[in-house]
């Protein structure tokens, strides 16, 4: 008798060159997994303790360290799920070649998520964090600041389970944007503004263009990169359906491990930032003494930090002058920055709070030696300057010449050293929890882009076109500062290069991935904006 596929349905041939997915880990991978992520709490717990202790403050109440140990967990929880919702787009390639077992491969891309993350820039952290609202990044220990972690990162996973529960490649960095804009214009609307003026719309512009052209990217680049790997490359092997049980020739194993590995690199270094960012958030509102100011740099830094202040301090007051400040000058420049409109007292407050950090780090003598009880204050002078000159560069009614934006940019680079920072322990934890992540649940995204992409079984030309593009994409958005989509990016690849091969593309399935992509904001930004309004009533 005959074998037939039914339409949107794997061919038989397809089925009968599946890898062994079903192997499993044995009681010792378990007990090691087990032990790393208590090990990985427990040095959570003492980092915090050290750098706490090392500050010299007193603790008067514990329930702020309850709360922090909560949104760390949920954080650190957003990682893990992002570890096995998204790498396993990283391992489908080399599984479905069986350039690795099942079991290696996933640990295997574990490992190199971990390195990523490690030495990771955090461009991409603070990029994401950029698209609050500035009042509840400068309040964030306040009750609104963890009504809006805990609603971003709850509906951040929410949103990741659901869609890995169901077998589609939806994509966490742009859940997690939905959920950052959601809770953004829920809280425009609790404080009686209109919903569009609670998100930097310029940033999440820029993003947006960056997840929308990922996939795109992808599919084209992968499926160009394939026919030119035909034409010059004249390996019929390269282009045919891997023999059951058999792997593939030494060269092109070598090469689809090399394109796995470099993608779950990449992977941790853009992805793992994202949870890095929102940490540094929950650090700084809850234990503003430990980590609302960079204490490691050096006292040297003082001296360039002057002269950059100096030098921003002539190009501001100059456009200042005529103007004076009466009172409190930190209204006025939030108000520009919150609302992208300069008025009389947008320059002459500026200039007023350039002068305020510069004396009180020339007091002191370095970040370093800035008080407990005044270093949240400190802290977020600077960030407030820092955005209301990052908004001033690209404002056309500013006015500033080319020397001038130089300057500010120098001057913003100076002070982001003491604000936007990540402590080692950090970085770690993250890592930790995406590198396990990634061992856990990968099976039912592995089978999506492995079998339900295209009509025919993946070749070993295909997956390593495929990782190729991914890699390079990913790397390219974190030396910019862009989150992209992983998920995105591969699928699109995998489906690009079976439309240049003509095996056929599975539309039930691209429906589907597209569906998750068009639902995915929307439905972020609901739940959110949902749960924000609930925990801002709780908190």
């Amino acid at each position: 008798m005959t074998d037939f596929a039914l339409p949107g349905s794997i061919e038989p041939a397809m089925k009968a060159h599946r890898p062994n997915l079903d192997k499993g880990f044995n009681p010792l991978t378990l007990i090691i997994f087990i032990g790393i992520m208590a090990a990985g709490l427990l040095y959570v717990a003492y980092s915090l303790y050290a750098d706490v202790e090392q500050t010299g403050a007193h603790v008067t109440t514990w329930l702020p360290y309850l709360l922090l140990f909560v949104a760390l967990i949920i954080a650190l929880g957003f990682e893990f799920v992002n570890g096995f919702h998204d790498t396993a787009n990283a391992v489908a390639t080399v599984i479905y070649t069986h350039s690795l077992p099942a079991e290696f491969a996933v640990m295997w891309s574990g490992f190199f998520n971990f390195l990523g993350v490690l030495v990771s820039s955090g461009a991409v952290a603070f990029g994401i964090i950029s698209l609050l609202p500035v009042e509840l990044i400068l309040q964030v220990g306040s009750g609104a600041g963890f009504a809006m972690v805990f609603a971003l990162l709850i509906a951040a996973i929410i949103w990741n389970l659901g869609t890995w529960w169901l077998g589609l490649p939806a994509s966490s960095s742009h859940t997690l944007i939905g959920s950052i804009i959601g809770v953004g214009v829920a809280n425009a609307m609790l404080h009686g503004r209109d919903g569009t003026s609670g998100v930097d719309w310029g940033k999440a512009t820029e993003i947006g263009y960056a997840l929308l052209l990922s996939p795109l990217v992808g599919f084209a680049c992968a499926a160009i990169l394939l026919l030119v790997l035909k034409t010059f490359v004249k390996k019929p092997e390269l282009y045919q359906a891997p023999e059951p049980g058999k792997t593939p020739p030494l060269w092109i194993r070598g090469l689809l491990i090399l394109t796995c590995t470099g993608v779950s690199f990449a992977h941790g270094s853009n992805d793992g930032q994202k949870g890095m960012g929102l940490i540094m958030l929950i650090l700084i509102g809850t234990v503003p003494t430990a980590y609302a100011l960079n204490r490691a740099l050096p006292e040297s830094a003082v001296i360039q930090f002057q002269q950059s202040a100096q030098a921003a301090a002539k190009v501001v007051e100059s456009k200042a002058a005529g103007y004076n400040v009466l009172g409190n000058p930190r209204p006025a420049v939030t108000a520009y920055v919150a609302e992208h409109k300069i008025n009389e007292g947008t320059y002459p407050s500026l200039a007023m709070l350039l002068r305020d950090i510069s004396k009180q780090v020339s007091d002191y003598g370095s970040v370093a030696k800035i008080p407990n009880e005044v270093v949240g204050n400190t802290r977020n002078d600077m960030y407030l300057t820092s955005e209301a000159i990052r908004f001033l560069m690209k404002d056309k009614e500013s006015e500033l010449s080319t020397g001038d934006v130089a300057t500010l940019n120098a001057y913003k680079a100076e002070i982001d050293k003491s604000t936007k920072f990540i402590p080692l322990w950090v970085k770690i934890a993250v890592a930790i929890a995406l590198g396990l992540g990634t061992m856990i649940g990968w099976k039912r995204i592995v089978i999506t882009v492995g079998e339900k992409i295209g009509k025919t079984h993946l070749t070993y030309g295909q997956g390593a076109a495929a990782e190729l593009v991914a890699m390079g994409t990913i790397f390219a958005a974190d030396n910019y500062g862009l989150p992209v989509s992983t998920t995105h990016v591969l699928s699109s690849g995998v489906a690009g290069t079976m439309a240049a091969n003509g095996s056929g593309l599975q539309m039930s399935t691209l429906r589907n991935l597209a569906m998750a992509w068009v639902l995915t904001l929307p439905v972020a930004m609901l739940l959110s904006g949902s749960l924000y309004f609930v925990f801002s009533k709780i908190f």
